[in-house]
């Protein structure tokens, strides 16, 4: 069934829009109306799409409303909420055309509810699920959409995707875990910094003119001060278009083919925050498998898609080598442990569980065990951060005002 976009009037003659499903125009104008909406005009499925291409062309010269934009992006969040909706109307013996019916009434943003409407509409014509989902792979991602092929398969749509909403929501906790502990020391080093550029280039260059026209030595500080305070305020025009440049000349080396390879290993061997990254990589390596592998999904599949979870490539070659392994017929340990990358508790626990047959509890276990140590180092690597964060911010604040302090005091002593 297609979905309308319309405008229309309230009873109380305000301008109403929105999205609804109909038969056809006629249907909507029906069903609007028992709402008590007067339709004033509708727009089908294509030109509603041709309207949503029009208006990204005329993006740049048009103003772009932020929170329109935010409020129609899907995210893990949304994705894991629909997700685990479904597995519920499933479990409860709705069929799947009439759960994602009703999703789509429920769903409030746009682009989600466009995009569940066409998939309801393809699994209704005969399609499978996963397929209807694979049209849009951007969104779901190929682990997803495994996932659910594989759980059509088996016959157990419905645990598969309570499985599929206990992942999505675990790693959208974890990365909003990670955001919110760096949040803290990003914003301090931004206003830190701004604190630093307005005392060199406004108060520093005030305060500092009164030594110009004093005989004397200035202490070795308060020259560092003035000759960065004057260089600031006399090339700041390019010193910043500089740094800006830097920075974004090395972030483009490390997202390079050539460059990431490299910088991916630097950041594994990093003190401190190399082994973070590394117990991180390999708690959703193992979460993901075991995701997989119980949904029914065959191991060198389930290897492919973990490959594309993971961001660090030189983990993802250690993946993909135990991959060729695997096929031609060896353990998924054995290479883990060659590669050296892996500690030696995942490749003993994956060992076990595949002479017991139970790989999936143990990478379960392993994923636990790991994840359970990344929010430990993260708790203390915040609160260590915190108070290092506010003893540099203080030690540079009286740094400037040590160097100005110094020639008064200096003058002073001179006159009595």
């Amino acid at each position: 069934m297609p979905v309308f976009e319309y405008t229309g009037l309230s009873e109380a003659g305000k301008p109403v829009k929105g999205l609804k499903e109909a038969d056809s125009p006629k249907t909507l104008r029906v069903l609007l109306r028992k709402d008590g909406i007067y339709l004033t005009e509708v727009l089908g499925q294509a030109e509603a799409r041709q309207q949503v291409t029009r208006a990204k062309t005329s993006l740049a010269s048009k103003e772009i409303h932020l929170g329109k934009l935010a409020r129609g992006r899907i995210t893990t969040d949304d994705i894991a909420i629909t997700t685990r909706q479904l597995a519920t109307l499933l479990g409860a013996g709705v069929t799947l055309v009439e759960g994602l019916t009703a999703l789509v009434d429920q769903v409030e943003k746009e682009r989600l509810k466009r995009l569940l409407s066409d998939v309801k509409q393809a699994v209704n014509e005969g399609s499978s699920l996963a397929d209807a989902l694979a049209k849009h792979q951007k969104v779901f991602g190929s682990l997803y959409v495994n996932m659910i092929r594989a759980g059509e398969h088996s016959g157990a749509l419905d645990a598969v995707l309570g499985r599929l909403a206990d992942f999505t929501e675990g790693q959208a906790k974890l990365r909003q875990r990670i955001i919110g502990t760096l949040l803290y020391p990003a914003v301090m080093v931004v206003i830190g910094s701004g604190i630093l550029v307005l005392l060199m280039t406004i108060v520093v260059p005030k305060v500092t003119k009164i030594f110009d026209s004093m005989q004397i030595t200035l202490p070795w500080t308060t020259r560092v001060l003035i000759f960065t305070s004057n260089t600031l305020q006399s090339w700041w025009f390019i010193i910043f278009p500089i740094v800006i440049g830097a920075i974004a000349s090395f972030v483009t080396w490390t997202r390079s083919p050539k460059g990431k390879p490299i910088w991916d290993r630097r950041v594994l061997r990093a003190p401190v925050f190399g082994n973070l990254i590394r117990l991180l990589s390999i708690a959703r390596f193992a979460r993901t498998l075991a995701t997989l592998l119980k949904s029914g999904v065959p191991l060198l599949t389930a290897m492919d898609i973990v490959k594309n979870v993971l961001t660090n490539t030189v983990l993802v070659e250690v993946v993909e080598k135990a991959r060729d392994s695997i096929r031609e017929g060896e353990s998924v340990a054995n290479p883990l442990k060659r590669s050296g990358e892996f500690p030696p508790l995942v490749y003993h626990m994956i060992a076990i569980g595949e002479r017991s047959g139970q790989l999936e509890d143990m990478l379960v276990s392993v994923a636990d065990s790991y994840e359970t140590q990344v929010n430990v180092r993260i708790g203390a690597l915040t609160a260590l951060l915190e108070p290092l964060l506010i003893v540099a911010m203080g030690g540079i604040i009286a740094f400037v005002a040590f160097s100005i302090l110094m020639p008064i005091l200096q003058i002073n002593t001179a006159i009595h």
